[in-house]
């Protein structure tokens, strides 16, 4: 459990599971009406830090800048949901239910606020409370539990209001991946060749000459090479373009439904004649 003068060091800064993993910033820390010593702590949750869940302070410790409590970081989220915003105080019903969460027996947790020394709670309508400590070194703010209850000649009324946030959370991956393919790919290309044709010349003055210079009858061969061109194939990898991945944030309406409960007060007895609203929530 941590001191009164530890709070400074404690709101604002990062809170850790028992595995080293950071939760979220610790933004409240309540304490208990009786003894004025810490009890919970608020931790700020959630890609956004839109959630805010209790923590119990008893077991923490502060180390460094930080503050260590002994839950899982999952544990810590699903806590049951408190409204923080309520009037700065934790009824009874409210923190039994936290109890029973994180394992505390409620019983014992009584025990202990009625043994002297130990840490308490406030004894006002018969509920136990602990007040919150919005800012450092400030006591917990009292208050009364969230039920109608007669207040001289006077009546509160309340209603439940809901507060709707939200979550990032992983939809699945996407990747780039690079593989080859073969293609049949085909080209024209011009090709040459050359082809034997066979001159027939008359004697004349001009080649009279060479025709009469070698012997009068003999036999003789004559060869000619013939060429050709073929086509030769080669590839050559050359860049082409580049591609990589982007995101985009789309922001688009969804509509949350939830339920929230309204106090309603009824008039009982003779007709005092008093105009009403019709919309006040008053009937009889």
């Amino acid at each position: 459990m941590i001191a009164q003068e530890q709070i400074p060091t404690v709101l604002d800064h990062p809170v850790y599971d028992t595995e080293g993993k950071k939760i979220g910033d610790a933004k409240h820390v309540f304490l208990d009406d009786a003894t004025g010593r810490p009890e919970w702590v608020t931790v700020k949750t959630g890609m956004f830090g839109t959630n805010e869940s209790f923590v119990p302070i008893k077991d923490a410790s502060v180390v460094s800048d930080h503050l260590e409590v002994p839950y899982s970081k999952d544990r810590v989220k699903g806590a049951p949901h408190v409204d923080v915003d309520g009037g700065g105080h934790l009824d009874a019903s409210e923190e039994q239910r936290l109890y029973e969460y994180y394992g505390i027996a409620w019983d014992e947790a009584w025990q202990r606020a009625n043994e002297p020394g130990d840490r308490g709670w406030a004894r006002g309508d018969g509920d136990g409370t602990a007040g919150a400590a919005g800012t450092a070194g400030t006591p917990g703010m009292t208050g009364t539990d969230d039920t109608a209850a007669p207040l001289g000649d006077a009546m509160t009324r309340s209603e439940e209001r809901m507060h709707v946030g939200t979550e990032e959370v992983e939809t699945g991956h996407v990747r780039l991946r690079k593989y080859v393919v073969t293609e049949e790919v085909q080209q024209t290309v011009p090709v040459r060749h050359e082809e034997v044709r066979v001159v027939r010349e008359p004697i004349t003055d001009a080649n009279r000459g060479e025709a009469l210079s070698g012997p009068e009858i003999s036999e003789a061969e004559h060869e000619v090479t013939l060429h050709e061109e073929r086509p030769v194939v080669e590839t050559r990898a050359v860049p082409v373009e580049r591609v990589r991945l982007e995101t985009d944030e789309v922001t688009e309406e969804e509509t949350v439904t939830g339920q929230v409960r309204k106090e309603r007060i009824e008039i009982e007895g003779e007709d005092t004649g008093v105009a009403r609203d019709p919309g006040d929530g008053l009937g009889r």
